[in-house]
Protein backbone atom coordinates (compact mmCIF):
# COMPACT_ATOMS: atom_id res chain seq x y z
CA UNK A 1 0.00 0.00 0.00
CA UNK A 2 1.48 3.56 -1.35
CA UNK A 3 1.56 6.44 1.43
CA UNK A 4 -0.93 8.13 -0.37
CA UNK A 5 -3.13 5.06 0.54
CA UNK A 6 -2.28 4.86 3.58
CA UNK A 7 -2.77 8.85 4.82
CA UNK A 8 -6.35 8.18 2.42
CA UNK A 9 -7.46 5.09 4.88
CA UNK A 10 -7.97 6.47 7.88
CA UNK A 11 -9.74 9.38 6.58
CA UNK A 12 -12.25 7.69 4.62
CA UNK A 13 -12.28 5.53 7.77
CA UNK A 14 -13.47 8.71 9.86
CA UNK A 15 -15.51 9.70 7.24
CA UNK A 16 -17.55 6.83 7.48
CA UNK A 17 -17.59 6.53 11.18
CA UNK A 18 -19.26 10.62 11.10
CA UNK A 19 -21.54 9.29 8.59
CA UNK A 20 -22.81 6.23 10.81
CA UNK A 21 -23.15 9.01 13.65
CA UNK A 22 -24.54 11.77 11.89
CA UNK A 23 -27.20 8.86 10.32
CA UNK A 24 -27.81 7.68 14.77
CA UNK A 25 -28.35 10.43 15.22
CA UNK A 26 -31.01 11.86 13.33
CA UNK A 27 -32.66 8.39 13.74
CA UNK A 28 -32.40 9.15 17.62
CA UNK A 29 -34.22 12.80 17.44
CA UNK A 30 -36.50 11.11 15.62
CA UNK A 31 -37.56 8.48 17.51
CA UNK A 32 -37.30 11.29 20.40
CA UNK A 33 -39.81 13.64 18.97
CA UNK A 34 -42.60 10.81 18.50
CA UNK A 35 -43.24 10.65 22.24
CA UNK A 36 -44.38 8.24 23.87
CA UNK A 37 -46.12 5.38 22.25
CA UNK A 38 -49.72 4.69 21.98
CA UNK A 39 -49.46 1.55 23.09
CA UNK A 40 -47.56 2.66 26.43
CA UNK A 41 -50.40 4.71 27.16
CA UNK A 42 -53.17 2.36 26.30
CA UNK A 43 -51.45 0.45 28.88
CA UNK A 44 -51.72 3.68 31.54
CA UNK A 45 -54.86 4.42 30.84
CA UNK A 46 -56.80 1.97 33.60
CA UNK A 47 -54.65 3.14 35.98
CA UNK A 48 -54.20 6.90 35.27
CA UNK A 49 -58.40 6.70 35.48
CA UNK A 50 -58.36 5.28 38.63
CA UNK A 51 -55.94 7.43 39.78
CA UNK A 52 -58.05 10.49 38.46
CA UNK A 53 -61.31 8.97 40.13
CA UNK A 54 -59.78 8.24 43.32
CA UNK A 55 -57.62 11.13 44.31
CA UNK A 56 -57.91 14.06 41.89
CA UNK A 57 -61.49 14.29 41.64
CA UNK A 58 -61.68 13.70 45.42
CA UNK A 59 -59.43 16.31 45.97
CA UNK A 60 -60.62 19.12 43.39
CA UNK A 61 -64.25 17.84 44.64
CA UNK A 62 -62.96 19.06 48.38
CA UNK A 63 -61.44 22.34 47.81
CA UNK A 64 -64.72 23.39 45.64
CA UNK A 65 -67.29 22.20 48.23
CA UNK A 66 -64.86 23.87 51.25
CA UNK A 67 -66.33 27.74 49.60
CA UNK A 68 -70.10 26.55 50.25
CA UNK A 69 -72.08 26.56 52.93
CA UNK A 70 -72.73 22.94 55.07
CA UNK A 71 -76.06 22.39 52.89
CA UNK A 72 -73.58 22.83 49.73
CA UNK A 73 -76.53 26.10 48.00
CA UNK A 74 -74.69 28.85 49.41
CA UNK A 75 -71.26 30.59 48.23
CA UNK A 76 -69.76 31.67 51.74
CA UNK A 77 -66.35 32.35 50.46
CA UNK A 78 -63.13 31.54 52.74
CA UNK A 79 -65.86 31.58 55.65
CA UNK A 80 -64.84 28.29 56.43
CA UNK A 81 -61.50 28.28 56.29
CA UNK A 82 -61.80 31.24 59.02
CA UNK A 83 -63.77 29.00 60.81
CA UNK A 84 -61.33 26.62 61.58
CA UNK A 85 -59.86 29.24 63.80
CA UNK A 86 -62.85 30.22 65.39
CA UNK A 87 -64.63 28.48 68.33
CA UNK A 88 -63.46 26.60 71.47
CA UNK A 89 -63.48 23.61 69.94
CA UNK A 90 -61.66 24.44 66.42
CA UNK A 91 -58.84 26.44 68.50
CA UNK A 92 -58.38 23.19 70.91
CA UNK A 93 -58.16 20.74 67.48
CA UNK A 94 -55.93 23.19 66.15
CA UNK A 95 -53.66 23.39 69.40
CA UNK A 96 -53.30 19.82 69.67
CA UNK A 97 -52.42 19.94 65.93
CA UNK A 98 -49.58 21.55 66.74
CA UNK A 99 -48.37 19.26 70.15
CA UNK A 100 -49.18 16.10 68.28
CA UNK A 101 -46.46 17.30 65.32
CA UNK A 102 -43.70 18.99 67.84
CA UNK A 103 -43.76 16.32 70.17
CA UNK A 104 -44.82 13.22 68.61
CA UNK A 105 -42.39 12.61 65.44
CA UNK A 106 -39.75 13.75 67.56
CA UNK A 107 -39.94 11.40 70.28
CA UNK A 108 -40.52 8.54 68.12
CA UNK A 109 -37.15 9.32 66.25
CA UNK A 110 -35.29 9.66 69.46
CA UNK A 111 -36.95 6.04 70.66
CA UNK A 112 -36.16 4.73 67.18
CA UNK A 113 -32.68 5.89 67.31
CA UNK A 114 -32.17 4.75 70.77
CA UNK A 115 -33.77 0.92 69.79
CA UNK A 116 -31.46 0.88 67.03
CA UNK A 117 -28.57 1.02 68.77
CA UNK A 118 -29.95 -0.78 71.48
CA UNK A 119 -30.00 -4.11 68.72
CA UNK A 120 -26.34 -3.86 68.34
CA UNK A 121 -25.19 -4.06 71.73
CA UNK A 122 -26.80 -6.87 73.41
CA UNK A 123 -27.08 -10.60 72.47
CA UNK A 124 -30.80 -10.97 71.84
CA UNK A 125 -31.30 -8.18 69.04
CA UNK A 126 -33.61 -10.41 67.13
CA UNK A 127 -35.85 -10.97 70.13
CA UNK A 128 -36.43 -7.30 70.78
CA UNK A 129 -36.50 -5.77 67.20
CA UNK A 130 -39.52 -8.60 67.16
CA UNK A 131 -41.02 -6.89 70.29
CA UNK A 132 -40.50 -3.75 69.29
CA UNK A 133 -41.91 -4.02 66.30
CA UNK A 134 -44.90 -5.93 66.88
CA UNK A 135 -47.21 -3.49 67.80
CA UNK A 136 -46.84 -2.16 63.67
CA UNK A 137 -49.05 -6.05 63.50
CA UNK A 138 -51.83 -4.36 65.30
CA UNK A 139 -54.91 -2.21 64.00
CA UNK A 140 -55.07 1.28 65.23
CA UNK A 141 -58.46 -0.26 66.58
CA UNK A 142 -57.09 -2.99 68.25
CA UNK A 143 -54.32 -0.29 69.87
CA UNK A 144 -56.79 2.34 70.85
CA UNK A 145 -59.24 -0.33 72.45
CA UNK A 146 -56.06 -1.57 74.20
CA UNK A 147 -54.61 1.98 75.62
CA UNK A 148 -58.35 2.47 76.56
CA UNK A 149 -58.52 -0.49 79.05
CA UNK A 150 -54.58 0.45 80.10
CA UNK A 151 -55.86 4.20 80.83
CA UNK A 152 -58.73 2.93 83.10
CA UNK A 153 -59.45 5.05 86.30
CA UNK A 154 -60.19 2.09 88.54
CA UNK A 155 -56.80 0.45 89.17
CA UNK A 156 -58.26 -3.04 89.57
CA UNK A 157 -58.86 -2.45 85.45
CA UNK A 158 -56.46 -0.21 84.40
CA UNK A 159 -52.68 -1.18 84.12
CA UNK A 160 -51.61 2.11 84.08
CA UNK A 161 -52.82 3.01 87.51
CA UNK A 162 -51.89 -0.27 89.05
CA UNK A 163 -48.73 0.49 88.29
CA UNK A 164 -48.47 3.78 89.72
CA UNK A 165 -50.97 2.26 92.88
CA UNK A 166 -48.38 -0.36 93.42
CA UNK A 167 -45.35 1.94 93.50
CA UNK A 168 -46.88 4.58 95.56
CA UNK A 169 -48.46 1.95 98.10
CA UNK A 170 -44.60 0.87 98.40
CA UNK A 171 -42.96 4.01 99.74
CA UNK A 172 -46.47 5.31 101.43
CA UNK A 173 -49.06 3.37 102.82
CA UNK A 174 -52.66 4.46 100.70
CA UNK A 175 -55.48 3.57 103.91
CA UNK A 176 -57.87 5.62 104.26
CA UNK A 177 -61.73 5.77 105.33
CA UNK A 178 -63.69 8.67 103.53
CA UNK A 179 -66.53 9.62 104.74
CA UNK A 180 -66.07 7.96 108.37
CA UNK A 181 -66.76 10.41 111.47
CA UNK A 182 -68.29 10.39 114.81
CA UNK A 183 -71.81 9.53 116.17
CA UNK A 184 -74.33 13.06 116.46
CA UNK A 185 -75.68 13.93 119.41
CA UNK A 186 -74.37 15.45 122.58
CA UNK A 187 -72.49 14.18 125.21
CA UNK A 188 -69.92 12.11 122.56
CA UNK A 189 -66.59 11.73 123.11
CA UNK A 190 -65.26 12.89 119.72
CA UNK A 191 -66.56 15.53 117.46
CA UNK A 192 -65.80 16.80 113.90
CA UNK A 193 -64.17 19.64 113.65
CA UNK A 194 -63.67 20.79 109.98
CA UNK A 195 -62.25 17.87 108.03
CA UNK A 196 -60.93 16.26 111.72
CA UNK A 197 -61.66 14.12 114.21
CA UNK A 198 -61.05 15.39 117.55
CA UNK A 199 -61.82 14.57 121.31
CA UNK A 200 -64.60 16.57 123.25
CA UNK A 201 -62.55 17.18 126.15
CA UNK A 202 -59.32 17.42 126.66
CA UNK A 203 -57.03 14.52 127.97
CA UNK A 204 -54.03 14.54 130.39
CA UNK A 205 -51.08 12.49 130.15
CA UNK A 206 -51.39 9.38 131.98
CA UNK A 207 -55.06 8.78 130.68
CA UNK A 208 -56.84 7.35 127.58
CA UNK A 209 -58.79 8.42 125.01
CA UNK A 210 -61.96 6.42 123.22
CA UNK A 211 -62.29 7.50 119.47
CA UNK A 212 -65.28 5.67 117.86
CA UNK A 213 -65.77 6.32 114.35
CA UNK A 214 -69.19 5.11 112.30
CA UNK A 215 -70.18 5.52 108.25
CA UNK A 216 -66.75 3.39 107.12
CA UNK A 217 -68.13 1.05 104.26
CA UNK A 218 -66.94 -2.87 104.33
CA UNK A 219 -64.75 -2.77 101.90
CA UNK A 220 -62.92 -0.17 103.76
CA UNK A 221 -62.03 -2.33 106.50
CA UNK A 222 -58.95 -4.38 106.17
CA UNK A 223 -59.56 -8.22 104.64
CA UNK A 224 -58.82 -9.89 108.10
CA UNK A 225 -59.50 -6.98 110.49
CA UNK A 226 -58.38 -7.17 114.49
CA UNK A 227 -61.45 -6.76 117.11
CA UNK A 228 -61.08 -3.82 118.46
CA UNK A 229 -59.24 -3.92 122.40
CA UNK A 230 -59.31 -1.38 125.35
CA UNK A 231 -56.86 0.85 125.26
CA UNK A 232 -53.30 0.07 126.93
CA UNK A 233 -52.16 1.82 130.34
CA UNK A 234 -50.60 4.92 129.76
CA UNK A 235 -47.51 5.77 131.63
CA UNK A 236 -46.83 9.31 132.63
CA UNK A 237 -46.04 11.59 130.10
CA UNK A 238 -48.23 9.45 128.04
CA UNK A 239 -51.16 9.17 125.98
CA UNK A 240 -53.29 5.98 125.01
CA UNK A 241 -56.38 5.36 123.38
CA UNK A 242 -58.36 3.51 120.74
CA UNK A 243 -60.10 3.87 117.13
CA UNK A 244 -62.47 1.93 116.60
CA UNK A 245 -65.43 1.08 113.52
CA UNK A 246 -68.19 1.40 116.53
CA UNK A 247 -70.84 -0.50 115.04
CA UNK A 248 -72.05 -4.29 116.02
CA UNK A 249 -73.88 -6.11 113.38
CA UNK A 250 -76.91 -7.39 114.65
CA UNK A 251 -77.22 -4.41 117.28
CA UNK A 252 -76.48 -4.53 120.52
CA UNK A 253 -73.56 -3.62 122.49
CA UNK A 254 -72.68 -0.03 124.55
CA UNK A 255 -72.23 2.85 122.33
CA UNK A 256 -68.68 4.41 122.65
CA UNK A 257 -66.94 1.28 124.00
CA UNK A 258 -65.10 -1.04 122.23
CA UNK A 259 -67.41 -4.22 122.18
CA UNK A 260 -67.13 -7.83 121.09
CA UNK A 261 -67.60 -8.01 117.41
CA UNK A 262 -66.08 -4.32 116.40
CA UNK A 263 -63.48 -3.93 114.58
CA UNK A 264 -60.32 -2.16 115.18
CA UNK A 265 -58.95 0.53 112.65
CA UNK A 266 -55.43 0.12 112.05
CA UNK A 267 -53.07 2.33 110.11
CA UNK A 268 -54.86 5.93 111.11
CA UNK A 269 -52.29 8.70 112.42
CA UNK A 270 -53.46 9.93 115.64
CA UNK A 271 -52.35 13.68 116.64
CA UNK A 272 -51.56 15.20 120.29
CA UNK A 273 -52.30 18.94 120.09
CA UNK A 274 -51.36 21.37 122.17
CA UNK A 275 -52.02 25.03 121.78
CA UNK A 276 -52.48 24.93 117.81
CA UNK A 277 -49.23 22.55 118.01
CA UNK A 278 -48.87 19.06 117.11
CA UNK A 279 -46.34 17.83 120.28
CA UNK A 280 -46.46 13.88 119.45
CA UNK A 281 -48.14 11.73 116.66
CA UNK A 282 -48.41 7.86 116.56
CA UNK A 283 -50.18 5.29 114.22
CA UNK A 284 -52.82 3.25 115.63
CA UNK A 285 -51.94 -1.00 115.81
CA UNK A 286 -54.08 -3.53 113.78
CA UNK A 287 -56.29 -3.63 117.21
CA UNK A 288 -57.04 0.17 116.72
CA UNK A 289 -54.64 1.15 120.01
CA UNK A 290 -52.14 3.60 119.73
CA UNK A 291 -49.71 5.45 122.04
CA UNK A 292 -48.79 8.80 122.32
CA UNK A 293 -45.29 9.32 123.64
CA UNK A 294 -43.50 12.45 124.90
CA UNK A 295 -46.76 14.37 125.45
CA UNK A 296 -45.28 16.42 127.88
CA UNK A 297 -47.03 18.67 130.38
CA UNK A 298 -49.87 20.41 130.34
CA UNK A 299 -54.25 18.64 128.79
CA UNK A 300 -53.92 17.89 124.91
CA UNK A 301 -56.77 16.96 122.65
CA UNK A 302 -56.27 13.87 120.47
CA UNK A 303 -56.38 14.66 117.03
CA UNK A 304 -57.13 11.94 113.76
CA UNK A 305 -56.05 14.61 110.40
CA UNK A 306 -57.97 15.00 107.46
CA UNK A 307 -55.35 12.56 105.53
CA UNK A 308 -57.05 9.28 107.38
CA UNK A 309 -60.38 10.75 106.07
CA UNK A 310 -59.07 11.40 101.97
CA UNK A 311 -59.92 8.68 99.73
CA UNK A 312 -56.92 5.98 99.09
CA UNK A 313 -54.27 6.97 96.08
CA UNK A 314 -56.03 5.76 92.48
CA UNK A 315 -53.64 6.77 90.25
CA UNK A 316 -53.45 9.85 87.92
CA UNK A 317 -56.50 10.89 85.89
CA UNK A 318 -55.50 9.23 82.57
CA UNK A 319 -57.86 10.88 80.38
CA UNK A 320 -58.89 13.80 82.33
CA UNK A 321 -58.51 17.06 80.55
CA UNK A 322 -55.10 17.56 81.30
CA UNK A 323 -52.91 14.61 80.77
CA UNK A 324 -55.28 12.90 78.11
CA UNK A 325 -53.06 14.40 74.81
CA UNK A 326 -49.92 13.14 76.39
CA UNK A 327 -51.45 10.02 77.52
CA UNK A 328 -52.64 9.41 73.56
CA UNK A 329 -49.31 10.45 72.54
CA UNK A 330 -47.67 7.79 74.10
CA UNK A 331 -49.72 5.08 72.56
CA UNK A 332 -49.03 6.81 69.19
CA UNK A 333 -45.35 6.00 70.55
CA UNK A 334 -45.60 2.10 71.43
CA UNK A 335 -47.04 1.54 67.82
CA UNK A 336 -44.86 3.50 65.47
CA UNK A 337 -41.68 3.26 67.52
CA UNK A 338 -40.88 -0.53 66.03
CA UNK A 339 -41.07 1.14 62.61
CA UNK A 340 -38.73 4.21 63.14
CA UNK A 341 -36.43 1.57 64.61
CA UNK A 342 -36.32 -1.03 61.33
CA UNK A 343 -35.40 2.27 59.59
CA UNK A 344 -32.45 3.81 61.47
CA UNK A 345 -31.49 0.38 62.58
CA UNK A 346 -30.67 -0.17 58.30
CA UNK A 347 -29.19 3.49 58.22
CA UNK A 348 -26.87 2.29 60.72
CA UNK A 349 -26.05 -1.33 59.35
CA UNK A 350 -24.79 0.71 55.97
CA UNK A 351 -22.22 3.34 58.38
CA UNK A 352 -18.90 2.42 57.82
CA UNK A 353 -17.38 1.00 60.28
CA UNK A 354 -14.21 2.30 59.63
CA UNK A 355 -15.10 6.19 60.51
CA UNK A 356 -16.12 5.09 64.09
CA UNK A 357 -13.37 3.17 64.57
CA UNK A 358 -10.55 5.81 63.79
CA UNK A 359 -12.47 8.08 66.32
CA UNK A 360 -12.06 5.30 68.90
CA UNK A 361 -8.32 5.24 68.13
CA UNK A 362 -8.40 8.85 68.35
CA UNK A 363 -9.19 8.81 71.62
CA UNK A 364 -12.80 9.61 71.52
CA UNK A 365 -15.18 8.10 74.06
CA UNK A 366 -18.59 6.06 72.92
CA UNK A 367 -20.66 9.35 73.72
CA UNK A 368 -18.43 11.38 71.27
CA UNK A 369 -18.27 8.77 68.98
CA UNK A 370 -22.19 8.59 68.68
CA UNK A 371 -22.70 12.25 69.06
CA UNK A 372 -19.78 12.93 65.82
CA UNK A 373 -19.67 10.12 64.09
CA UNK A 374 -22.77 8.22 63.83
CA UNK A 375 -25.23 11.06 64.10
CA UNK A 376 -24.26 13.16 61.56
CA UNK A 377 -23.72 10.19 59.40
CA UNK A 378 -27.23 8.87 60.06
CA UNK A 379 -28.78 12.32 60.01
CA UNK A 380 -30.48 11.86 56.37
CA UNK A 381 -32.42 8.82 57.88
CA UNK A 382 -33.45 10.58 60.55
CA UNK A 383 -34.70 13.29 58.74
CA UNK A 384 -36.49 10.65 56.30
CA UNK A 385 -38.17 8.94 59.48
CA UNK A 386 -38.82 12.67 61.06
CA UNK A 387 -40.73 13.68 58.12
CA UNK A 388 -42.32 10.90 57.60
CA UNK A 389 -44.12 10.58 61.17
CA UNK A 390 -44.99 14.11 61.07
CA UNK A 391 -47.08 13.53 57.92
CA UNK A 392 -48.65 10.26 59.62
CA UNK A 393 -49.01 12.71 63.08
CA UNK A 394 -51.08 14.78 60.61
CA UNK A 395 -53.36 12.17 59.96
CA UNK A 396 -53.66 10.53 63.17
CA UNK A 397 -57.20 9.59 63.55
CA UNK A 398 -57.82 6.15 65.30
CA UNK A 399 -56.64 6.47 68.28
CA UNK A 400 -57.46 9.67 69.31
CA UNK A 401 -61.05 8.75 68.51
CA UNK A 402 -60.94 5.39 70.68
CA UNK A 403 -58.52 6.91 73.21
CA UNK A 404 -60.24 9.56 73.54
CA UNK A 405 -63.31 8.49 73.29
CA UNK A 406 -64.68 11.39 71.99
CA UNK A 407 -63.49 13.79 74.37
CA UNK A 408 -63.34 17.65 73.06
CA UNK A 409 -59.96 18.14 74.59
CA UNK A 410 -58.38 15.41 72.63
CA UNK A 411 -59.62 16.14 69.66
CA UNK A 412 -57.29 16.84 66.50
CA UNK A 413 -57.67 18.84 63.04
CA UNK A 414 -58.61 15.12 61.56
CA UNK A 415 -61.00 13.87 63.67
CA UNK A 416 -62.83 17.41 63.78
CA UNK A 417 -63.09 17.17 60.05
CA UNK A 418 -64.43 13.83 60.81
CA UNK A 419 -67.29 15.17 63.18
CA UNK A 420 -67.63 18.41 60.92
CA UNK A 421 -68.52 16.37 58.11
CA UNK A 422 -69.97 13.22 59.45
CA UNK A 423 -69.94 13.15 62.77
CA UNK A 424 -73.01 14.87 63.57
CA UNK A 425 -71.77 18.19 62.51
CA UNK A 426 -73.66 17.51 59.14
CA UNK A 427 -71.71 20.44 57.65
CA UNK A 428 -69.34 19.10 54.86
CA UNK A 429 -68.50 23.00 53.86
CA UNK A 430 -66.23 22.93 57.41
CA UNK A 431 -65.14 19.15 57.23
CA UNK A 432 -63.95 20.04 52.94
CA UNK A 433 -62.18 23.33 54.75
CA UNK A 434 -60.20 21.37 57.25
CA UNK A 435 -59.39 18.48 54.77
CA UNK A 436 -57.91 20.83 52.03
CA UNK A 437 -55.86 22.39 55.45
CA UNK A 438 -54.45 19.21 56.02
CA UNK A 439 -53.73 18.56 52.72
CA UNK A 440 -51.62 21.81 52.41
CA UNK A 441 -49.90 21.41 55.52
CA UNK A 442 -49.07 17.56 54.02
CA UNK A 443 -47.79 18.55 50.89
CA UNK A 444 -44.20 20.60 51.82
CA UNK A 445 -43.66 17.58 53.87
CA UNK A 446 -43.86 14.82 50.84
CA UNK A 447 -42.23 17.54 48.39
CA UNK A 448 -39.12 17.16 50.92
CA UNK A 449 -39.16 13.71 50.88
CA UNK A 450 -39.46 13.46 46.95
CA UNK A 451 -36.58 16.36 46.72
CA UNK A 452 -34.18 14.09 48.86
CA UNK A 453 -35.02 10.97 47.27
CA UNK A 454 -34.41 11.89 43.94
CA UNK A 455 -31.04 14.07 45.61
CA UNK A 456 -30.05 10.46 46.96
CA UNK A 457 -30.82 8.83 43.67
CA UNK A 458 -28.65 10.84 41.73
Amino acid sequence: MSAAQKEASPAATAGGAAAVAGGGSGRGKAATNEGPSWRALLFLLPALVLLGFLVVYPIVYSVIRSFFDGGGDKFVGIDNYIGVFQGRENLISVRNTAVWVVVAPTLVTILGLLFAVLTERIRWSSAFKLVVFMPMAISFLASGVIFRLVYEQDPDKGVANAAMVAVHDMFRDSAGYPGAGPRGGANQPVKAEGATVVTANPVSPGQTALLPLLRIKPEQLPAKPTPAAQPPAAKPGEVTGTVWFDFTRGGGGTPNAPNAGENGLPKIKVEAVRGGKVVATATTRDDGTFTLRKVGDGAVTVRLPQENFTAAYRGAEWLGDTLITPAIIVSYLWVWSGFAMVLIAAGLAAIPRDAMEAARVDGATEWQVFRRVTIPLLAPVLMVVLVTMTINVLKVFDLVFIVGGGDPNASVLALQMWTEAFGGGNDQGAGSAIAVLLFLLVVPAMLFNIRRLRQEQR
